[in-house]
């Protein structure tokens, strides 16, 4: 957030991969027999893409109805940074055998392969197919080799591509049936975020596939399994489907569980549906200057923007009104501590932020963090504040290459500042309001990437407020990602989703709500936050920044979210009626508009 005119234009940064690497040769292509023999069948499963993207593990790909080769559907990859959207599907074969694989494909430098033949592993590309072309190379299996894995892939930073009608003929395996649904399914230890669930083994199984609400979740190898990253007080649906080579069993019978009550969270005497809105106390701008007495009494939390660093290493953050000769209307101190004490008594919050543009904030030491305490505990002290607001923008959080798990970072800005927050909240207490507001690149953009990535060259910002949201979990009470000045942002439904209307806000909030897989491993979810800890951060006005939507968007995304309707193309996960509300910068810009932000609040929730 930026002190001025407008909110500072998004880091949308690329993440550009680092690649000095040749391209390897081509193979040699091999041409297609006129007729297959008798006993070969085509082995690729959901080869036209005509059931989305069943049996394919994809990176950053869709399905479309445009452009297709034949019948309905196609697929649809991105390459963006290290990712060079590949999409792959393991198929059992015979060994000691001839395989073609074929398939049509689009765009710049497409690739069609095949890996783990036990022989020579091929591949074949095409530097530019501006329509549909081709693509056709031929393999053999090793003598012991029963499983082999296809896939196509695009290259780094060359843009979308394209593929439809891939297939893999050669000798067919009877792969047998999938096994029998799993019988059994019963609810063992349940707690404020988990639940354990067990079942009865199934003969010719070789793992389990575990749903939350319709939704897999997880797999398994034995007949057990804790799902875990679920919201307090909350009622859940599972079931378990069987797995083997021949494919997924029907689902088991269904079972429920309602998560116990959970603790912390910050304070719990916010109204059900709360107003939250930065205040530039520091600094006059376009919007003009606001007296904390003139802020109306709609505003639930108000923020103060903002407290700044001496240096961006230092630690040692500064709360400066603004002088009067910036803003020539400010008032006293004395009357600005009253106007706080007033709010105060009438049931607001007021909370130091720190951060916004200017105020990069790298807590490289244990000293730095030291002083951090220090000097933020003044501020609230001297000022009478319920609490602390997050806004760490620019440079301040990054990943070193090693760190690679949210859930137990090692890079020491991450590892300082989540100390230091836990100590402010053990100093003050239960009723300490504790509250972030990072922007996408830091949050859901962690779905697709985290740090530089498994093979570097990734900026290693991306998805760094992971591992801060996660430790504190208990201790935050708002999270309010701002969703302005923000690039295009991949959705649960692995489609991208642009600033403008309610979907990205849809999108975006489904996805804190729901939980995600961190830099798409499945085995590493970034759990669901409650939706009292989740508020909506909006633009107050076109003033404001990049991404304001008019109140009647506004209402469809809070209609989709609280009550499932008015929902548009995105499907959310769930329905969250007590989603706490929205934050906007700022309320100097909203008074500018005439409150217009503010007024449909009230209006919306009454």
């Amino acid at each position: 957030m930026d002190r001025s005119g407008r909110v500072r234009p998004f880091l949308r940064r690329r993440l550009i991969a680092v690649c000095t690497a040749t391209v390897l040769a081509v193979p040699g292509l091999a041409a297609l027999s006129s007729a297959a023999r008798a006993a070969d069948a085509d082995l690729a499963r959901n080869g036209g893409f005509e059931s989305g993207l069943d049996s394919w593990t994809c990176t950053a790909a869709s399905t479309v109805n445009s452009p297709v080769r034949s019948g309905g559907s196609a697929l649809k990859a991105t390459p963006a940074g290290s990712d060079y959207a590949q999409c792959s599907q393991t198929v059992t074969v015979k060994p000691d055998s001839q395989y073609t694989l074929s398939g049509y494909v689009r765009g710049s430098y497409v690739y069609l392969g095949a890996s783990g033949t036990g022989t020579t592993d091929v591949s074949t590309w095409t530097q530019s197919a501006t329509d549909w072309q081709q693509l056709t190379t031929t393999f053999r299996t090793g003598a012991s080799t029963t499983r082999v894995t296809i896939y196509t892939h695009g290259w780094y930073g060359t843009g979308t591509y394209y593929a439809d009608d891939l297939s893999l003929v050669g000798p067919g395996v009877d792969a047998g049936q999938p096994p029998a649904a799993p019988t059994g399914l019963a609810v063992g230890t349940v707690t404020s975020s988990s639940v354990a669930l067990s079942w009865s083994g199934v003969a010719g199984a070789t793992g389990y596939a575990v749903y939350r609400d319709g939704v897999k979740v997880q797999t398994a190898t034995g007949t057990s399994a804790t799902v875990s990253g679920l919201s307090a007080s909350t009622a859940y649906s599972f079931q378990v489907a069987a797995t083997n080579d021949a494919g997924e069993s029907a689902k088991s019978a269904t079972v429920t569980a309602t998560t116990s009550a959970g603790s912390g969270g910050g304070s719990s005497d916010l109204p059900a549906h709360a107003l939250v809105g930065y205040l530039h106390a520091s600094f006059a701008n376009g919007a003009g200057y606001t007296r904390m007495a003139d802020v109306p009494g709609s505003w639930d939390v108000i923020d103060l923007a903002f407290g700044e660093p001496t240096s961006t290493t230092s630690g040692d953050i500064r709360f400066t009104r603004c002088p009067v000769t910036e803003c020539p209307t400010v008032e006293s101190d004395a009357d600005f501590k009253a106007a706080i004490k007033a709010k105060q008594a009438a049931g607001k919050k007021v909370l130091i932020s720190i951060g916004g543009q200017n105020g990069q904030v790298q807590l490289t030491t244990t000293a730095a963090r030291d002083t951090f305490v220090s000097s933020v505990s003044k501020i609230i002290d001297t000022y009478g504040l319920d609490g602390l607001d997050i806004d760490f923008e620019g440079h301040s959080l990054s990943l070193d290459a090693s760190d690679t798990n949210f859930k137990s970072p090692t890079t020491p800005v991450i590892v300082n500042l989540i100390s230091a927050l836990k100590t402010l909240k053990a100093k003050y207490g239960s009723k300490f309001v504790l509250s972030m507001a990072p922007e996408t690149f830091f949050v859901q953009l962690g779905y697709q990437y985290y740090g530089t990535g498994k093979w570097g060259g990734q900026d290693p910002r991306a998805g760094a407020y992971l591992p801060v949201i996660y430790a504190l979990r208990d201790d935050l009470t708002l999270l309010h990602v701002q969703d302005y000045n923000s690039g295009s942002i991949m959705g649960l439904d692995n489609q991208y989703h642009s600033m403008g209307g309610a979907d990205f806000h849809i999108a975006m909030t489904d996805m804190l709500l729901t939980g995600f897989p961190v830099a798409g491993d499945a085995n590493n979810v970034f759990p669901p936050l409650r939706p009292d800890q989740i508020a909506i951060g909006m633009p107050a006005s076109t003033n404001a920044g990049n991404g304001y939507v008019p109140p009647t968007e506004v209402n469809k995304a809070l209609d989709c979210l609280t009550k499932k309707t008015n929902c548009g193309s995105y499907a959310t996960h769930g329905t969250w009626p007590g989603l706490r509300g929205l934050m906007t910068w700022s309320i100097n810009w909203d008074r500018y508009g005439s409150w217009e932000f503010q007024k449909n609040f009230d209006g919306y929730f009454g």
